[in-house]
């Protein structure tokens, strides 16, 4: 596995080369600046020089009092007939020409640098090698940057020491979330943190919460489901020691239809189980695609015929028969169709014996809504919010169950960002001799909101 460089190596790294550069640049810019400097200073006092002799008698080949240091300098000096009067060095060989002003002339020992001015009746030039003034710049130049050049390991140490201190609260903060354990999921202190990491404390904590309240029901899925099963599981048990006991065939025969009841039970119960591990979030989650709400509620209803049809169920689809009426919603059809088999299951497993139950699709106040009406037994109001826990029975609940179907639902609603609704049934039963709405029974009514909605296709 490749491994990335530490923050704080990192930040060292870039820190470093960034003083490095700059430094590099700024030594360069000052020798530059230097180097001028000094050569604007010795054009001074190459003028000086020239400015001092003026008016001074002048012995042939006799050098006049130089300051000190004057002996690289050359100077020469012709009087108004252009005979040289002066040369302080007669073994350099200079052009014996003057051009007042500045000028760099090329001799035989190099370049020179050359003042020359006119004096009363004398012309008076100074020069000075190129070399020496080179030298000297140079040697000035350095001086000056030597300084930049010390500091720099005190601004290293400074830079990493300030990298190591700034660094600290993560060090704090990561020793904290070392310490948290699926038991301790306590939230991250943010006290005396940097502003820049407090986002990263808010979300951490954050995840610790969902994180708590994940494992929280997953222990306590667990423990349910694992109460749950011990009943039928025992029961089954002892129905097979009861066949086992049989002493007639007619005993063993009912000892056996009891034990494929408990199967079924105990089979339904764990499908139910494994379809709500399925639907918890983050768990295998398929990607959204357009599904139209009217097939599904006639193939659901379909599926579900038989057996409404063997209880004297009047199971039906309403509000979907116009073929031009299409209802789609961007979700998971194969949730989509659990959702609403659970509900059908349920509306039939409550309704009595020439009950109805209604499967209905339509638009609500810019909504899509899924909708299952019943003539059952319904569920008192106060109960309505307890009925998604997992595990719960309404009170007054004769119809076998596990308490699993609606929290199934609540969990794929809450998938795709669906409201559920629950209220009277209001169908008309057709046992009810005076044909009037039916006071009892249950409506579930899932609204998906606008935004589920597929966006239109471009055509070509």
């Amino acid at each position: 596995m490749k491994r990335t460089p530490s923050l704080r190596a990192a930040l060292i790294g870039w820190l470093a080369l960034g003083l490095l550069s700059a430094v590099f640049i700024a030594a360069i810019a000052t020798y530059q600046r230097a180097r001028e400097e000094a050569n604007v200073l010795f054009d001074y006092q190459l003028q000086q020089m020239a400015a001092s002799l003026t008016g001074m008698p002048l012995a042939a080949n006799a050098p006049p009092g130089a300051p000190p240091g004057a002996d690289a300098l050359v100077v020469q000096v012709w009087d108004r007939n252009g005979v040289q009067v002066y040369l302080s060095q007669p073994q350099s060989r200079l052009p014996q020409h003057a051009q007042l002003g500045f000028n760099t002339v090329v001799a035989e020992t190099g370049q020179w640098r050359v003042f020359s001015m006119l004096a009363g009746q004398q012309v008076v030039q100074v020069a000075q090698p190129m070399s020496v003034r080179s030298a000297l710049a140079a040697s000035m130049a350095l001086r000056t940057i030597v300084p930049l050049l010390a500091v720099m390991p005190f601004l290293a140490i400074m830079v990493w020491f300030a990298i190591a201190r700034a660094l600290r609260p993560l060090d704090r903060l990561a020793r904290a979330v070392g310490t948290r354990s699926p038991r301790v999921l306590e939230p991250l202190s943010d006290v005396g943190l940097p502003r820049e990491v407090t986002p990263l404390v808010q979300a951490l904590n954050g995840l610790l919460e969902r994180l708590d309240h994940a494992l929280d029901a997953q222990r306590t899925f667990i423990a349910d489901a694992a109460h749950e099963l011990r009943t039928p599981l025992t029961a089954v048990h002892l129905q097979a020691q009861l066949a086992q006991r049989a002493a007639t065939g007619e005993e063993r025969h009912a000892a056996f239809a009891e034990l494929t009841t408990g199967l079924e039970r105990a089979t339904h119960l764990v499908e139910q189980l494994l379809t709500l591990a399925r639907e918890e979030p983050g768990v295998a989650e398929r990607p959204l695609a357009p599904v139209e709400l009217g097939e599904l509620a006639r193939s659901v209803v379909g599926e579900h015929a038989a057996v409404a049809s063997s209880r004297g169920i009047d199971l039906g689809v309403t509000n979907v028969a116009d073929a031009n009426a299409r209802f789609v919603v961007n979700g998971d059809a194969a949730g989509l169709r659990t959702l609403l088999s659970n509900l059908v299951d349920n509306a039939v497993r409550y309704t009595g014996p020439v009950g109805r139950v209604d499967v209905s699709v339509g638009a609500t106040n810019g909504s899509t809504t899924l909708t299952v009406r019943d003539t059952g037994p319904g569920i008192a109001p106060a109960e309505y919010p307890r009925v998604f826990d997992r595990f719960y029975r309404a009170q007054g609940a004769t119809a076998p169950g596990s308490g699993l179907g609606l929290a199934i639902v609540r969990r794929i609603a809450d998938r795709h960002r669906a409201t559920i609704e629950l209220g009277p049934g209001g169908l008309r039963n057709a046992s009810d001799p005076s044909n009037t709405a039916h006071v009892g029974g249950l409506c579930v009514a899932v609204h998906f909101p606008a935004e589920n909605r597929p966006l239109p296709q471009r055509n070509g």
